[in-house]
């Protein structure tokens, strides 16, 4: 009984040593990067800017359509019930506010690369904040406990929301992209450290692996879109990646099964 005590107590320190450590880079990041500017023509700028069928900015907008496919399935999958291996009623909610929130992602997106600007982005961003915010908390539970995660999930849905304000009131994007690292930084660091609950853990990491994949393509837009010859931007790569991440990730959620209680 008392080395169970301790365990318990020596998780619960690695579980605070571990958010502390998080919140102390993100303002050191906040702190000593420079601003970056939301009001700025560059970036709603992309390489490929072709019309097809009278559609602005075709395949930026296009290759948006497999956020819904996933979105709107996984979302029905969520509110079924039985067909995804869930046990908590904390992943329920975070699952299925992740789906609803990539439902909405690929309106939101397509909106803004019809006709790129200061305003639409904002329809953009915020979708992408909240899938991060429930993605993350559906980890959190699965990993360190319901409490932990239902708890983080009111706070970066928070964050998500002040940081699209900030971002708009203070012309400064930086909250908003230092969020966005959150996947592809933390959850292979806690994959490593925190045991997994379920089996199939490794789905986690290949999603972090082609959304960071995806990050990659984005800021690659132009050269990648002057390599294969004018074909697709990096941007719309990006988005197809990004989608690629969401069906591992809901392929993990359909196979796997509980390895141990919690």
């Amino acid at each position: 009984m008392v080395w169970l005590t301790n365990q318990q107590i020596g998780t619960w320190k690695r579980k605070r040593i571990l958010v502390g450590s998080l919140l102390i880079c993100w303002l050191i990041l906040m702190f000593f990067t420079p601003k970056v500017p939301l009001h700025s023509f560059r970036h709603h700028v992309f390489a490929d800017k072709r019309n097809f069928m009278g559609v602005p900015n075709t395949l930026n907008v296009m290759t948006n359509f497999p956020f819904l496919i996933i979105g709107v399935l996984g979302f029905v999958l969520c509110l079924g019930g039985s067909f995804f291996n869930i046990s908590l009623k904390g992943e329920i909610w975070g699952w299925t506010l992740f789906y609803a929130s990539v439902s909405s992602l690929a309106f939101g997106s397509a909106y803004y690369h019809l006709k790129p600007d200061d305003n639409r982005i904002v329809w953009d961003t915020l979708p992408i904040l909240i899938a991060y915010s429930s993605l993350f908390s559906s980890f959190l539970v699965e990993r360190a406990g319901e409490r932990v995660g239902l708890s983080c999930l009111v706070l970066l849905l928070f964050i998500s929301v002040f940081s699209v304000a900030y971002a708009r009131v203070f012309n400064d994007l930086r909250l908003c992209l230092t969020f966005q690292l959150i996947p592809c930084l933390v959850i292979p660091v806690m994959t490593v450290l925190l045991p997994p609950k379920y089996t199939h853990s490794r789905f986690w990491l290949l999603a972090t692996a082609a959304h960071a994949v995806s990050k990659i393509e984005g800021l690659a837009d132009s050269k990648i879109y002057n390599f294969n010859g004018y074909t697709i931007s990096g941007h719309s790569l990006g988005h197809l990646c990004s989608a690629l991440a969401m069906v591992l990730l809901t392929v993990m959620l359909l196979y796997r099964s509980i390895r141990f209680p919690r």
